[in-house]
């Protein structure tokens, strides 16, 4: 009989490409690893991990069970996604994610009114950005995330997930108090070709949305300081030191000596959450995407 916990630290192999990359993703030690793969091999009685230069590769049995593992483990899945909905309860465990401003801006209210609407639930959340906290969905390593995209830069869900919107986010530009087109009533991104920008950092999605904006306008931003917080980044520009968009969601208090001017073409971020079809029926699910929305609706 297959142990269900060892075909899961399989799968984990397979989907993280490393020991401590599954121990990560499955929040246990790298020897819990190594002794739950040894218990496997015994247990089939064919060699499932060979070296390979410092790390480990699955053999072809290895793989051939893992792609077995895939499948049961989306059973199971299934399997409690149906009982789930049977009990009609959300009650046991659930596992987001949001990106930074969304932490902020809606999973207080997410967070308190799943736990005062169903105190069987126990909800535990990770800051996360977008693609990592997709992929992490993907793996299975939490059951659901608040994403966002761009209105002109689409991000790309895989097939095997569910995403349903939370809200449309406007972004402004944020500039100096002093800056010269702060007393304006809207500005063109263009207008901004001479200034220093704050970004994200090196490879975020934000931060590639910006440089693919602004070159498609024709400006090459000049890059002065990177923060992956908005509220660092508006910091700075407080100080004097460049120009951000800001998009509204979590970005309040403004600090002091800090304009923002909205863009004459809409800018806006599109907000969602996403999670594994096959865990589609389950309330618990339900009730978070429905908690979700509610606190999305109070910011509107």
């Amino acid at each position: 009989m297959l142990n269900l916990e060892r075909l899961r630290t399989l799968d984990a192999l397979a989907r993280h490409g490393s020991v401590s990359g599954a121990a990560a993703g499955l929040h246990v030690t790298t020897s819990a690893v190594s002794q739950q793969m040894t218990k496997l091999e015994r247990e089939v009685g064919q060699q499932l991990l060979a070296k390979n230069g410092r790390g480990v590769r699955l053999t072809d049995a290895g793989s051939l069970l893992a792609e077995h593992a895939a499948r049961i483990l989306s059973q199971v899945e299934l399997a409690q996604a149906d009982l789930e909905e049977q009990r009609g309860k959300a009650v046991g465990e659930l596992r987001m994610s949001a990106f930074p401003t969304a932490m902020r801006g809606l999973m207080p209210a997410t967070l308190s009114a799943l736990r005062a609407d169903h105190p069987g639930l126990r909800v535990g959340c990770h800051e996360m950005e977008p693609l990592p906290a997709v992929a992490a969905v993907v793996r299975g390593d939490i059951d659901l995330a608040v994403v966002l995209d761009w209105y002109n830069k689409p991000m790309p869900i895989p097939d095997g997930l569910v995403k349903a919107p939370l809200l449309d986010d406007p972004a402004d530009v944020a500039m100096p108090a002093a800056h010269p087109l702060a007393d304006r009533a809207e500005v063109d991104l263009e207008e901004f070709a001479n200034d220093e920008w704050i970004t994200w950092a090196e490879g975020e999605f934000c931060h590639e949305w910006l440089m693919f904006t602004l070159r498609g306008k024709g400006v090459e931003p000049r890059i002065a300081h990177r923060a992956e917080e908005h509220h660092t980044q508006l910091a700075l520009v407080a100080a004097g030191l460049g120009v951000c968009v800001a998009p509204q969601l979590g970005r309040d208090p403004m600090p002091a000596g800090v304009r923002t001017v909205p863009v004459r073409h809409r800018v806006r971020r599109h907000v969602y959450v996403v999670w594994r079809a096959d865990a589609d029926r389950r309330p618990s699910i339900r009730a978070a995407v429905e908690a979700l929305r509610a606190a999305g609706a109070g910011l509107r």
